[in-house]
């Protein structure tokens, strides 16, 4: 008994959390970052844990896209005494939940906050993995200019950090590159009938109407509601309509729909490899369940590299990282970003083809 009793008094746990919104309308974007961060946990146990530790437990906090209520869940992290966190999803949670972490040295992940605010506030353990809006916005326009041979543009958002930010991005770098906006316009989070905003973008005939939306269920019924109206305009839209939701809300509204996402390698043997883990246990892959993945698996990796959970040794052990990823190479910058080659897709057939790169032009 004595040696049993010795045994589970030394066991250790290595404890990370994940943040995102596993209720309410961004509820699957959530459960996909919380999937990916338990696929990498499988894939590590596999590979045989993390030395010093006996397990690793996974402590999912649901932030709801609630700013007040992703501060809650951080605290919650840190009274758990997690050491690191992969999170959140909204930029609109993770800049007020990382300065929370921030002030107990808790490293933070995030595999899906593009807004520029993320990294660049200067947080010494604020890392992405995803790319950002500054990058996002200057691809798309390009795009439209380039890709669609677009002269006017009328630009829409729902007033969230995230979409907001990027619409702005979209609408500085429109004026820029010499392309005319014709409007930019708001909708509020859970609006249902957005026919008074599309009458005024079927009044203006844009070549393309730019949908900057938190939630691809609310893109899924703006989709819908132009389509019904006879909307002649392109539709352009970013990486939160990258998922197969937005597909099954607008149907055959999708089709054609053009969105910007960071482009992932499919054919490497890592996404081959984590595709097969993640569909066996969750089904269909979501757009940030690849970047939480290897968001924890970067996180492991650095914690056995530095033999530690150290935030400081953690750290300096990530930005020494320099692998292929499922989503991604994945080598962090001094500033915490890992950068993101944004390509354009349009849907169909009900699928995401890959369309357009800046570097190419159009794919066949």
């Amino acid at each position: 008994l004595v040696p049993f009793l010795m045994s589970t008094a030394s066991a250790k746990t290595l404890k990370i959390g994940s943040m995102g919104p596993l209720t309410g309308p961004y509820a699957a974007d959530g459960n996909d970052i919380k999937n990916g961060v338990l696929c990498a946990i499988d894939v590590i146990n596999d590979e045989g844990g993390v030395p010093g530790f006996d397990k690793i437990e996974l402590y999912p906090q649901d932030t709801a896209c609630d700013p007040k209520q992703a501060v809650a869940a951080a605290n919650k992290l840190i009274n758990l005494e997690v050491t690191g966190v992969v999170g959140a999803y909204c930029s609109s949670s993770t800049i007020p939940a990382s300065a929370t972490l921030a002030e107990e040295d808790i490293l933070m992940i995030t595999p899906a906050s593009t807004h520029q605010d993320v990294t660049d506030r200067g947080l010494p353990y604020m890392f992405r993995m995803c790319g950002r809006d500054d990058d996002q916005a200057p691809a798309a326009v390009k795009f439209m200019i380039e890709g669609l041979k677009a002269k006017t543009v009328f630009i829409v958002d729902d007033k969230t950090t995230y979409s907001q930010g990027l619409a702005d991005g979209v609408r500085i770098n429109a004026e820029k590159m010499g392309m005319k906006v014709l409007g930019h316009d708001h909708v509020n989070q859970g609006d249902k009938d957005f026919s008074a905003l599309l009458t005024m973008v079927k009044r203006a005939n844009p070549d393309v109407c730019y949908m900057s939306l938190q939630t691809h269920a609310s893109g899924g019924l703006m989709a819908i509601q132009a389509k019904r109206m006879g909307l002649d305009s392109k539709t352009l839209s970013q990486d939160a309509m990258y998922h197969p939701n937005f597909v099954k809300v607008a149907k055959a509204a999708a089709e054609g729909v053009y969105v910007t996402y960071g482009y992932t390698d499919k054919t490497t043997p890592a996404y081959k490899a984590y595709e097969k883990r993640f569909t066996a246990n969750y089904g269909e892959i979501g757009a940030y369940g690849t970047y939480a993945y290897d968001a924890a698996m970067a996180y492991f990796k650095a914690v056995k590299m530095a033999g530690s959970t150290d935030p400081a040794k953690v750290k300096a052990a990530l930005l020494k990282l320099d692998y292929q990823g499922a989503s991604k190479h994945v080598k962090f910058k001094p500033n915490g970003d890992s950068g993101s080659s944004y390509v354009a897709f349009k849907i169909t057939n009900g699928e995401y083809k890959l369309y357009w790169t800046p570097e190419a032009g159009f794919v066949k």
